[in-house]
């Protein structure tokens, strides 16, 4: 059994990589958020846009009451991007 603040590898690469990959950032949040994490498809497009598509029942659980989730995940977005010296814009899909 894992240390319980353990992370594993990809998660901590994110984080540490001065570039980051903001796909994989966005994959792994976007996985804990819903119910069906196999149905969390996300591309990374030439001109920062990240699209974001999930299951059609998890689309509310990724906006989020009043559009909070998805502001918090372009938040994060942002911040990823301000490091890479990038205005990524995120996509949500259904």
């Amino acid at each position: 059994m894992g240390h319980p603040h353990s992370t594993d590898t990809r998660e901590l690469n994110v984080m540490t990589e001065p570039s980051g990959d903001v796909r994989t950032l966005v994959e792994l949040v976007a996985k804990s958020l819903v119910d069906t994490p196999d149905e969390v498809f996300v591309e990374k497009f030439d001109d920062d846009v990240i699209e974001l598509e999930v299951a059609e029942s998890d689309v509310g659980k990724v906006i989020g009451r009043q559009g909070r989730t998805a502001r918090a995940l372009r938040a994060l977005l942002s911040a990823a991007g301000h490091r890479a010296h990038k205005r990524y814009t995120l996509e949500i899909i259904e």
